[in-house]
């Protein structure tokens, strides 16, 4: 299969490494610093050569405000049976460009990154098929990630926007609140340096996407979730209720126990 990839950046260059050696792959990046570690694929910086190269399938990897950018950039050099597809955290708006797109296409979304994840071992990682989508679309990418040894889960569209604000808006918004508050410390505990790790590889995502995550508009809900157990815990730790805090304690422990 011939394939091409938008963006040399960290996810782009993860699957130019995954799919260069089984595959045909091109990537188109305007950047010419961000193609110097691309290797075993060929390296685009102008529309006519997407055009000559032809690709059956587009995996778009740009950053996530430049996403319906880049495919309507590409969509005129592209073949009218191309498939085309995206990785995207934030799906807001996509559904709505695929339905008028008039390219069959498929989305998926690798919930783990560069930042946080072992990418020589995914084993404990997951990642999320739209089950909206072209059906070879779709094969093609479950037997990539199956190949990889990740756990599939297969959600709307709707599902999928509901997920990424639990199991993301509710660590980001976390993690910013501990990290607005955080001073430094000449001897931290063990705790707060994983916590501070986790911070600095937040803060090193891209500004877009952590936005676009916590702009979702299910975020919020999960942000009163967090609020509303703040409070309740600094009740109990203001009137030192120690039966409260026994109680509280034992149904977060109850929770990793389901």
């Amino acid at each position: 299969m011939k394939i091409l990839i938008l963006g040399a950046g960290k996810m782009g260059s993860f699957f130019t490494d995954l799919l260069s050696f089984e595959h045909e792959t091109a990537v188109f990046e305007k950047d010419p610093r961000r193609m110097r570690f691309i290797y075993n694929a060929i390296r685009t910086r102008s529309l006519d050569e997407i055009r000559d190269f032809a690709p059956d399938l587009v995996i778009n990897c740009v950053t996530l405000n430049y996403t319906l950018e880049a495919f309507r950039e590409v969509m005129p050099y592209l073949k009218p049976n191309c498939i085309i597809s995206d990785i995207a955290s934030v799906k807001t708006d996509l559904q709505d460009f695929y339905s008028t797109c008039g390219f069959p296409y498929v989305s998926s979304h690798p919930m783990f990154g560069p930042t946080f994840a072992n990418l020589a071992n995914l084993a404990e990682e997951n990642t999320i098929i739209i089950s909206e989508g072209d059906h070879l679309g779709k094969i093609f990418f479950k037997d990539l990630y199956g190949k990889l040894k990740l756990n599939i889960f297969e959600y709307t569209f709707e599902q999928h926007d509901r997920v990424v604000a639990y199991s993301l808006g509710i660590p980001f918004a976390s993690t910013l609140v501990f990290a607005s508050t955080m001073v430094h410390q000449d001897a931290p505990g063990t705790t707060f340096k994983r916590h501070e790790n986790i911070a600095r590889g937040l803060l090193s995502e891209d500004d877009y996407l952590l936005t676009e995550i916590l702009f979702n508009p299910r975020t919020p809900k999960q942000i009163s979730r967090i609020q509303d157990k703040l409070s309740e815990l600094q009740e109990i730790i203001e009137i030192k209720d120690a039966a409260r805090m026994k109680k509280f304690l034992a149904d977060v422990r109850q929770k990793f126990n389901r």
